[in-house]
């Protein structure tokens, strides 16, 4: 949903509003250490050890805001906001203004649906909420309180603050369907109320949902068809699927105001997304979550953000989260793969995947995420035969699917299979014509092999018209020069790939064979020593530089059996 400037700004208050000044080690006399710890773990976004450090200072120091502050961060961070609960209310008696408390305090009141409560805790929060989390906060509460028609009129009047419009109509439209009102939340969601709303995947979800309980299936689909295109997620997928088959299907997307309220968090977390501190994002969804812990949305925006944090644990255990009858169990569980890859446990991720193939047999991601995994572990006949089911499930041909033989492809060449690599090389490009990834790699190949000199030059000069800034393709268009002879040539585009990768192994030492084609062969010993100090990818590739090192290139080339070094001439 993209957000006017004024809406932008009010969403990221809300996000900028949690930063807690840590203030001087002075202040944290008797606990600095632990306060050091959590400090370091906070920069590493290590919410158990913060958590943990953070409340262990808290005993020396048990009045401190600010550390109140970071170990209530670190419990919401690791999803243990039973524990941020108590330390909240401690903060909240100290009589100090915390915004991070008072949404922990809103969500715990909304978990026990204590309505009036929460509304009492919104009007005290003095502002340190933020205007729209206050808002449609507000609104929900008034909805859990049985107070309908204040809660919409709640609505209408955040709607009428500039740039919260679209917000504030798409949540009363979940308020309304939430009550039974189908046709009023049917007018929001398809514009007939107050002009069109720019709607989210979760609304698009909400209105076919709506026109499904309102016996309209057939603009259900149509809507589904025309937002998502013919591969949504599978969730959608699944949706449509029950309403073309014309299955009951009652609207879930927001039950009572918990789920409201949890909508709301997880509607600011989606702005804040990208937007602004992941940390920040992560309050939201990990509130949003604790209110509803089956919206995997929520599950999966706090997931992707702690892989991004490198806490794969944490995101492993969200990932977990998400039961198999979960039309996202997939993602799920190729999200989990993922961040077993990134903590090192690949036997794991292998494992999760190859139980998804089973449990899931065709669906084809499985397979392609499974040959990814054993590529990158250089396991690649293993690789390759998971390409092989991956390919075997594809639908129809489509550009997108490039990448897939690309992989297979880099598999066969890497198991010494040229003829199968070149042929997947080749299906990529039929898919993808342009696309430079493989156009270098292809290319490259054919100078590897001195074959199709002419066609590997042709390719490698179109991957860098695509990408002149990647210093591994403007490599290899320095290399073509190289084996095609044009050594001046080869020289200005090695030296350009040194700038762009100055601490290549591999650059360097093709800078260096390229000076000493040249006449310049001390400056091609100087790059040859740096090649070797930035660790060539095999022993072998060493032991040719030292060897280059002790009798020159042209010496190397002779015990090769290779040919010369040979300028070319005039005419070619």
């Amino acid at each position: 949903m993209p957000m006017p400037p004024r809406a932008h700004a009010i969403i990221l208050a809300a996000g900028l509003a949690l930063v807690s000044l840590p203030g001087s080690l002075a202040a944290f006399e008797g606990s600095a250490g632990a306060y050091l710890a959590g400090q370091s773990a906070s920069g590493h976004n290590d919410y158990r050890a913060a958590a943990s450090y953070y409340t262990r200072a808290l005993i020396e120091d048990p009045r401190n805001q600010s550390l109140m502050e970071n170990a209530i961060l670190g419990n919401i961070g690791q999803g243990a906001i039973d524990r941020a609960v108590p330390i909240a209310m401690r903060l909240e008696g100290t009589g100090g203004q915390s915004q991070i408390a008072a949404l922990v305090l809103l969500a715990e009141t909304a978990a026990r649906d204590d309505w009036e409560r929460a509304l009492e805790r919104l009007d005290a929060s003095g502002g340190t909420i933020g205007p729209l989390v206050v808002g449609l906060a507000r609104a929900w509460a008034l909805l859990g309180a049985g107070r309908m028609s204040e809660a919409a009129t709640a609505f209408d009047e955040i709607a009428a603050t500039d740039g919260l419009r679209s917000f504030a109509l798409y949540h009363k439209a979940l308020a309304l369907a939430s009550v039974g009102d189908l046709e009023g939340a049917d007018a929001i969601l398809g514009g007939d109320a107050g002009g069109p709303i720019r709607s989210s995947r979760r609304g698009v979800l909400a209105h076919a949902q709506v026109l499904s309980q309102l016996e309209r299936g057939a603009e259900a689909t149509a809507l589904i068809d025309t937002v998502f295109g013919v591969n949504p997620d599978p969730d959608i997928a699944a949706l449509r699927a029950r309403i073309a088959a014309g299955e009951p299907v009652g609207f879930d997307v927001v039950r009572d105001a918990g789920d409201g309220l949890a909508e709301v968090f997880f509607t600011v977390a989606g702005a804040l997304n990208g937007e602004s501190s992941d940390t920040f994002t992560l309050v939201y969804a990990r509130l949003a979550e604790y209110l509803r812990p089956d919206l995997v949305d929520a599950l999966l925006l706090a997931a992707d953000i702690l892989e991004q944090q490198d806490q794969f644990e944490l995101a492993t255990a969200v990932y977990n989260r998400i039961p198999p009858g979960d039309p996202s169990y997939p993602s799920a569980e190729i999200g989990r793969a993922d961040a077993l890859v990134q903590a090192g446990r690949i036997e794991a991720a292998v494992e999760a995947l190859e139980q998804l193939t089973r449990s899931h047999p065709d669906l084809m991601l499985p397979w392609a995420k499974k040959g990814d995994v054993l590529r990158r572990a250089e396991r690649y006949g293993e690789a390759a035969a998971a390409y092989d089911e991956a390919i075997a499930r594809l639908g129809p041909e489509e550009s997108g699917q490039w990448f897939i033989y690309y992989a297979r492809g880099i598999s066969h060449e890497r198991e010494k299979e040229w003829p199968a690599a070149e042929a997947d090389f080749r299906k990529a490009l039929e898919l993808n014509p342009d696309q430079p990834q493989v156009l270098n790699y292809l290319g490259y190949s054919f100078l590897e092999l001195k074959t199709n000199l002419d066609e590997a030059l042709d390719m490698i000069e179109r991957a860098v018209a695509a990408r002149p800034d990647s210093g591994h393709i403007v490599d290899s268009l320095g290399w073509a020069y190289y084996r095609l002879g044009r050594y001046d040539e080869a020289v200005v585009q090695m030296e350009r790939a040194i700038s762009l990768l100055p601490d290549d192994s591999i650059v360097n030492d093709h800078l260096g064979d390229v000076y000493w084609a040249v006449g310049r062969k001390r400056e091609a010993e100087f790059q040859w020593r740096r090649a070797l100090s930035f660790g060539p990818e095999t022993e072998d590739e060493a032991e040719r530089i030292r060897r280059k090192l002790e009798v020159g290139l042209d010496a190397v080339l002779a015990e090769e059996g290779a040919p010369p070094l040979q300028v070319v001439n005039d005419d070619g």
